[in-house]
């Protein structure tokens, strides 16, 4: 699906800190498309305030992310990543695999890594030392699952998209400013090279790329936003 650069008005309704705003900003930026983000404001304790824009354009789960194309507003953060792969098919690389069987695999794990990501705000949520253990363990479980799709997606390179970020690498690495938020805040190593040693090369690469250094800010900002959420008792990821 073409489109002609001179008719193209891209906006991006979200938040900085929301890792499933990042997903689309970084396919954007993979594609090399210009777009506008308009960031919906978030109250000193966490909660979203929803502009009239938001509620317009999803109507349904009244969440971020949402891209709005030409006035078409588009939700939910991975149906927007494949949107964007499929609309600027003719820049950049591929996200979306073309082939069925490596497409069907590759979405399987982009939801693994969606609620994966939901364990990491349960883990700085937690109000006990219990439950941020519990919640702990769980997370690192659920890297080492992640660990071995890596080895299995990657064929031994760089990405889980192979020699590209691809739709797996846009799910998980979306969260890695928050991964470095939540082992500062918590004090519990997350990503462990002794343990997840593939995924922790994984994250260097991908946090290293240009597309994604221009939308993950450094992990103090997400420690000082994590500290004022926390102070709340109101930690969310704000998104879908």
């Amino acid at each position: 699906m073409a489109v002609s650069e001179a008719r193209e008005d891209v906006k991006l309704l979200g938040h900085w800190v929301s890792p499933f705003v990042t997903k689309v900003a970084i396919a954007l930026n993979l594609k090399g498309v210009r777009y506008q983000l308009l960031e919906e404001e978030i109250r000193s304790k966490g909660g979203l305030v929803k502009s009239e824009l938001l509620l317009k354009s999803n109507p349904v789960y009244k969440k971020i992310p949402v891209l709005i194309h030409n006035g078409k507003p588009i939700c939910e953060s991975m149906i927007i990543v494949q949107y964007i792969d499929e609309v600027w098919a003719s820049r950049g690389t591929s996200i979306v695999p073309s082939d069925p069987h490596e497409r069907a695999v590759a979405q399987f794990w982009s939801v693994y890594a969606d609620e994966w990501v939901i364990k990491l705000f349960v883990m700085l949520r937690a109000t006990t030392e219990e439950a941020k253990a519990k919640a702990a363990e769980e997370a690192i479980a659920g890297l080492q699952v992640l660990e071995e799709a890596f080895m299995e997606c990657s064929k031994g390179k760089s990405f889980f998209g192979v020699d590209s970020i691809g739709y797996v690498d846009i799910a998980l690495g979306c969260s890695l400013g928050w991964i470095g938020a939540a082992e500062e805040l918590c004090g519990v190593r997350v990503l462990d090279e002794a343990k997840t040693p593939q995924l922790v090369g994984w994250a260097e690469r991908f946090l290293s790329d240009d597309a994604v250094m221009r939308v993950i800010p450094e992990v103090g900002k997400f420690v000082e936003f994590g500290k004022m959420m926390r102070a709340g008792r109101n930690v969310e990821p704000a998104a879908n």
